[in-house]
Parts: structure tokens; C-alpha cells; sequence
């Protein structure tokens, strides 16, 4: 599993069109840490613990999280 981006978590919020307080319900972190996350456009200053509970409350949102594999991470719907 790939380490996702600041960037790629607040492109993933707006795909889904959640609040940044919805986001943080959802993955049971505070909203000081997803702002913290959402500030770096590289990997977050967070904890990884943290940053797994972000990204699994993403993907369960239907996010699919693309690796940088040439031409940038990014992110996309499930299919």
C-alpha cells in the first residue's frame, strides 16, 4: 500500500463531497488532523495510524487512490 498525499486526500474529499468535519467523524480522527494532512500537497505530517484510518474511511467512500506510476498520484471512483 502506497503512502497517499495531503493533495490526494483533499482531491478525494471533494470527489465525495464531504466536509472536512465529515471526513474526520467518518475515520474517528480530529479535525486539526485532517487539516494538518490536507496542508502538505506531499506526504502528511501525521501519524501513520491516522493516516490509514483516513484512507480506509475514503476507500470505503468508493475512492480509489492511484500511485504515482508516471503521470502523478491521483485519485478516481471505484469502479
Amino acid at each position: 500500500m502506497s503512502v497517499i498525499t495531503g493533495a490526494q486526500i483533499r482531491a478525494a474529499r471533494a470527489l465525495v463531497r464531504w466536509s472536512a468535519e465529515e471526513l474526520a467523524s467518518t475515520a474517528s480522527v480530529g479535525l486539526s488532523t485532517i487539516r494538518r494532512a490536507e496542508a502538505e500537497d506531499g506526504p502528511p505530517t501525521i501519524t501513520a495510524a491516522n493516516l490509514k484510518l483516513i484512507r480506509i474511511a475514503l476507500e470505503g467512500a468508493g475512492i480509489d487512490f492511484i500511485p504515482e506510476n508516471g503521470g502523478g498520484v491521483g485519485v478516481r471512483f471505484k469502479k
